[in-house]
């Protein structure tokens, strides 16, 4: 599914936002996904999980995560923002359905989210 565990909300937000065209933010994204596929046991370990379902667990990570996953995959600064405000506005829309949107908020001021899809 194009945009993996992200809500179609999400993309469309992070795309107006990081200049991403709409129509590629989803691929990049999916993009992203293949890449970390596999890699959520060793993010469970290292980093906060604050929600986990059975399609996604969405983690908190160090600022400059997204930075040196976009050099990983070759990315332009324009992209890998692209997908970094994705994964921000889906624990944004997440923090509203759980009720916890102000503590994501203030979380997001330290520290950036990875979704990973399961």
């Amino acid at each position: 599914m194009a945009g993996g565990p992200l809500d179609g909300n999400a993309l469309v937000l992070a795309a107006a936002k990081a200049s991403v065209p709409g129509d590629q933010l989803p691929d990049l994204v999916d993009r992203v996904q293949a890449h970390l596929q596999g890699r959520l046991p060793s993010y469970g370990r290292r980093y906060e999980c604050v929600h986990e379902d059975p399609e996604q667990a969405v983690f908190f990570v160090e600022e400059g995560h997204w930075a040196a996953i976009g050099e990983e995959l070759d990315l332009d600064d324009r992209e890998w923002e692209g997908v970094r405000r994705a994964h921000e506005e889906h624990l944004r829309q997440l923090g509203t359905d759980l009720e916890r949107r102000r503590e994501f908020e203030t979380a997001l001021d330290l520290r950036e989210v990875v979704v990973l899809g399961k």
